[in-house]
C-alpha cells in the first residue's frame, strides 16, 4: 500500500512539469489521480524527493498548497495551466490572503521615473480608498513593483509578492525588509510556485508573470518599455481574459512605450485617474474630503453628498455666493442646460452664462458642445 498521497504527488509533478503544466494535465485527469501517473509513468523516486521537499517547506515554516487542496487559489485552479502547487509564507490563513479580496496585479519597468512612481502611489492608494479595497499584487522587484507594496502597506491594504525563487529566497536583497512586512502584514504574502533552494534566474520570471497575470482578476501596468516582463504578464492577462489597463506617457519616453503600445492596440483600457480606475474594476470608488474637526469623510463614487459639495464650495466662495444653488441644481440634474437653469433659479441667462463658466474655469463644471451642464467630480 503506498505511503504517498495527492500533495507529495503534486509536489513532484510541480517539480517536473513546473514549466509546462498543462502538457501532463490531460493524463492527469486520464489516470484518474495524480499519485497514479507513478504507478506506471514516472519516476517513483521523485515521490521520496517531494517527502522531504515538504518536509523542508514545514521546517521553514512555509505551506505547500497543492492544486488537489481545499485551500489553493481558486484563480489559479481556474486557469488552463494552473501550477501543481504553490509555496506560501505568509502569517494569514489561505482564505484570508486569496478568497477575501478582489486581487489587482501592478507591474512595471524597474528604471521608473518619477511619473511612474506617483501615478502608481496614487492608484493603489486610490484603490484603498475604495468602496471593496482589493489585494494588490505584484512581483518584489526593483521599480513599479516595490512601490506597489510598499504604498499597499502604508495605505492598509493587503499585497502579494509573487516571487522567481524558492520560498526562502528573497530577490532583489534591497527588498528583505519589505518582505518581511508582508510576511507579518494581516492577508499578505510572498508566493512562488518553484521548488525551495530555486536561485534567481533570467528565465524564471516568465513563469513568475504567468502567476501574477493568473492570481488577479486585472493587471494594471503603470509603466513599461517595449520589451520586458511587464509586456509579458499583460500577454497573459490577454490569453487568461483578465482586464488589462495601463496608464499613458509621454510618446517621447521610452519607459511608457510599451503603455502607448497597449492602448494604441486596444489591449488595455487607458487610465485616466484613480476614482475611474476603481469605477471599471467595478469596486466602487469612494471620495474623501476633511469635515469639521479635520476628520476625514469617506462617500461611494457617484456623485458627493449636497451636504459635501455645499461645504466644499461654502468653503471656496463662501457661504452667500450664488455659485452654491448653481453647483447644487446641476449636481441634481445632470446634463442640464443654461437656458433650463436659468428657468429654475430665476436668474438671467447672461448671468447664468457667465456663473457657468466661473465653474467651468475653477474645475468644478464641465459643458459639452451643446451647452449641457455636468458636475466634476475629481475637485472633491
Amino acid at each position: 500500500m503506498s505511503t504517498y498521497d495527492e500533495t507529495v504527488a503534486a509536489c513532484a509533478l510541480n517539480k517536473l512539469f513546473g514549466d509546462h503544466p498543462k502538457s501532463i494535465l490531460p493524463q492527469v485527469e486520464e489516470a484518474g489521480s495524480a499519485l497514479a501517473l507513478f504507478d506506471n509513468q514516472l519516476d517513483r523516486s521523485e515521490l521520496e524527493w517531494a517527502v522531504k521537499e515538504l518536509e523542508n517547506v514545514r521546517k521553514g515554516g512555509f505551506r505547500f498548497l497543492s492544486l488537489f487542496d481545499e485551500d489553493y487559489p481558486p484563480s489559479l485552479r481556474d486557469l488552463p495551466d494552473p501550477p501543481f502547487g504553490i509555496y506560501l509564507n505568509g502569517s494569514s490563513s489561505p482564505t484570508e490572503i486569496f478568497n477575501l479580496r478582489p486581487m489587482v496585479a501592478f507591474v512595471g519597468t524597474r528604471d521608473l521615473s518619477p511619473y511612474g512612481r506617483a501615478w502608481c502611489q496614487k492608484l493603489v492608494k486610490g484603490l484603498a480608498d475604495a468602496h471593496v479595497p482589493p489585494t494588490i499584487v505584484s512581483g518584489l522587484a526593483l521599480g513599479i513593483d516595490g512601490v506597489s507594496h510598499q504604498t499597499a502597506l502604508e495605505c492598509g491594504l493587503p499585497t502579494i509578492g509573487v516571487m522567481a525563487t524558492g520560498i526562502e529566497e528573497i530577490y532583489p536583497r534591497q527588498h528583505e525588509s519589505l518582505a518581511r512586512k508582508m510576511v507579518f502584514s494581516p492577508g499578505c504574502a510572498l508566493v512562488t510556485d518553484y521548488p525551495m533552494h530555486t536561485t534567481s534566474m533570467a528565465w524564471n520570471f516568465i513563469r513568475r508573470n504567468r502567476i501574477i497575470a493568473g492570481l488577479a482578476r486585472a493587471v494594471v501596468v503603470v509603466e513599461s518599455k517595449t520589451k520586458g516582463g511587464s509586456l509579458m504578464t499583460a500577454r497573459y492577462a490577454n490569453d487568461y481574459g483578465r482586464d488589462l489597463y495601463a496608464v499613458p506617457g509621454r510618446l517621447d519616453d521610452t519607459r511608457s512605450a510599451g503603455c502607448n503600445s497597449l492602448i494604441e492596440a486596444q489591449m488595455a483600457h487607458i487610465i485616466t485617474s484613480p476614482e475611474q480606475l476603481a469605477d471599471a474594476l467595478g469596486l466602487g470608488g469612494t471620495r474623501r474630503y476633511r469635515g469639521q474637526g479635520g476628520s476625514w469623510v469617506t462617500y461611494q463614487a457617484g456623485d458627493p453628498p449636497e451636504e459635501v459639495l455645499r461645504a466644499r464650495l461654502t468653503k471656496r466662495y463662501g457661504p452667500s455666493s450664488p455659485l452654491i444653488p448653481l453647483a447644487l441644481a446641476i449636481q441634481a440634474d445632470r446634463g442640464i442646460s443654461a437656458e433650463a437653469l436659468s428657468a429654475r433659479l430665476h436668474r438671467p441667462y447672461s448671468e447664468i452664462l457667465s456663473s457657468v463658466g466661473t465653474l467651468e474655469a475653477d474645475g468644478i463644471v464641465t459643458t459639452d458642445l451643446l451647452g449641457r451642464c455636468s458636475l466634476t467630480l475629481p475637485f472633491i
